[in-house]
């Protein structure tokens, strides 16, 4: 459902919004501000057209390792908490993965002229399989017009803006699985117990009623 979720709104804000447009949902603290980005959550960039090629192709080797993991936790029974988070984390990255492999295909290039948004199965997309850019919205710009007090370190005087990335549901799908595996990792793995296997020794000595075996 969270998948589903994701691409359902990254497909409407694609096609109904131009790049940088902005609209406030809950007042001025919660707007969906569309952008896009080619490298890694909250809009890290990771090297350029190689660079966003290797970050595709290790989300695909994450997402079919994750298949694989998650099929072996709920086999084996762990904490159903950890199972929930591994699944969000799991989720979060099939979402972006679905951006960077099809949407360069199903897409027309988004503008940032407020008249040309971006079609849907184009007659063709606006970059090849692999290239596509992630669509972020989620804005929550909940202190703005604000400043550094001037004694802090290297940041004195300067503007302050909190929360100022921007980012999509599969962002917070995988920030939220992961912070809640460190809180409560202890929760999750208390009750796990450290198999140790003792390596079986062979003899051929013969033991009798004489010899005391150590």
């Amino acid at each position: 459902m969270l998948v589903l979720a994701d691409q359902a709104l990254k497909i409407f804000v694609k096609t109904h919004y131009h790049v940088g447009e902005s609209h406030g949902v809950l007042g001025n603290w919660f707007n969906l501000y569309f952008i896009e980005n080619e490298g890694m959550a909250y809009g890290w960039r990771f090297g350029g057209d190689w660079g966003k090629m290797i970050l595709t192709l290790f989300r695909l080797a994450a997402v079919l390792f994750g298949v694989f993991y998650l099929k072996n936790i709920v086999q084996k029974k762990y904490h159903p908490g950890f199972i929930i988070c591994a699944a969000l984390v799991f989720a979060g990255a099939l979402g972006n993965l679905i951006d960077s492999m099809f949407y360069g295909l199903i897409f027309d290039e988004s503008s940032e002229q407020a008249l040309n948004v971006a079609r849907i199965f184009p007659i063709h997309g606006y970059a090849g399989f692999l290239h596509g850019k992630v669509v972020d919205m989620l804005y929550f710009p909940i202190i703005t017009n604000s400043h550094f007090p001037k004694w802090v370190p290297f940041w004195g005087g300067e503007s302050f803006e909190f929360f100022r990335p921007i980012f999509n549901l599969a962002d917070a799908s995988i920030s939220t699985g992961v912070i809640a595996i460190l809180l409560f990792q202890k929760r999750f793995f208390k009750n796990r117990k450290i198999k140790t296997i003792h390596p079986a020794v062979e003899t051929e000595t013969l033991v009798n009623d004489e010899m005391q075996v150590s």
